[in-house]
């Protein structure tokens, strides 16, 4: 049987309300701007004209480019990098209160030779070993940058060895803060771990058999990038200049009782790292910075390979 038709003369059926395309029970005259689909409240955002959907609004932010810093970096909110590598410090210092041996089995030394056991008899030729960078321990070139003077592990050291830290410390997040906002949580960690490993360089290179810790290569090369980007930036907050001049007059002064080496080398490493990321052209400027940071690194290592034969051959 046929559906039935309206009676001639009687008024057509009411169309259907329209309806939030997510929510078919809510009654919606309200369309995206963007893909004109009716939305409810609880499924439209305000736009500069009208509103759109939350699924256009989620869409657009993805296709969004993110804001970058001066050089390319991810612009973070915090300084992450810079609490994580404080904290790195700090839990090492812990970690030496607890176990005095961590300076002995951790800090940067290039060749010597070490009691086995710290009991053990130091006339006894047996009871020592070779350890250092030259005899496999190529993690020294970097765990030592994060361990200091610790007063469980030497008390002659006293006041001075909770200020070696504390002064650290300080310096990292002065400058760290700063820096890590120009460059990016990955860049800055790329600028630290560099300084801190080319300050151990010329240390192996240069005193191979002293024992050397703290983070002081790696402040150091901080304050050389800082200079770097200051100067390419035509910003300095921080006073670049009179900062350089100090840190190279206390590297003289304290020559003889701290790595002159240590902070040599990781201010030289952090100048040549921070003009590889500052002077990167910015076609293709991430590419260009790996690959000059890569640069860095591999100079590095090649010398402390160098070393190494030289170390073992002579």
């Amino acid at each position: 049987m046929d559906a039935a038709e309206p009676a001639p003369g009687a008024p057509a059926p009411e169309a259907p309300s329209p309806t939030c395309f997510r929510h078919a029970d809510r009654e919606s005259y309200v369309r995206c701007t963007r893909c004109d689909r009716h939305v409810c409240p609880d499924c439209r955002r305000d736009a500069a004209v009208g509103y759109q959907c939350v699924e256009c609004v989620k869409s657009g932010h993805q296709s969004v480019r993110q804001a970058r810093t001066a050089f390319g970096g991810r612009i973070t909110s915090r300084p992450y990098a810079t609490i994580v590598l404080i904290a790195l410090n700090l839990a090492a210092y812990v970690l030496e209160l607890v176990r005095p041996e961590t300076i002995q089995r951790f800090g940067m030394l290039g060749s010597a030779l070490m009691l086995r056991n710290p009991g053990e008899d130091p006339t006894d030729i047996s009871a020592f070993y070779q350890a250092g960078v030259a005899h496999g321990e190529w993690y020294r070139l970097l765990t030592g940058a994060f361990l200091h003077l610790s007063p469980t592990a030497d008390s002659s050291f006293g006041p001075f060895a909770i200020a070696h830290i504390v002064f650290n410390m300080y310096w990292l997040w002065s400058l760290g803060s700063v820096i890590e906002d120009r460059l990016g949580a990955l860049r800055f960690t790329a600028l630290y771990l560099l300084s801190a490993l080319g300050g151990d360089v010329l240390v192996y290179l240069i005193a191979p058999n002293s024992l050397a810790i703290g983070a002081s290569g790696a402040i150091f090369g901080l304050a050389g990038g800082y200079w770097i980007l200051s100067r390419r930036q035509g910003y300095d907050p921080l006073g670049g200049n009179q900062m350089l001049i100090t840190m190279v007059i206390w590297m003289a002064v304290s020559a003889s009782f701290t790595s002159w080496q240590g902070h040599l080398g990781g201010l030289l490493t952090g100048l040549a790292s921070g003009a590889a990321i500052a002077y990167a052209p910015r076609h293709q400027r991430g590419v260009v910075q790996l690959v000059l940071l890569t640069i860095v690194l591999l100079v590095l290592v090649f010398a402390a390979a160098a070393n190494t034969y030289q170390l073992l051959t002579t």
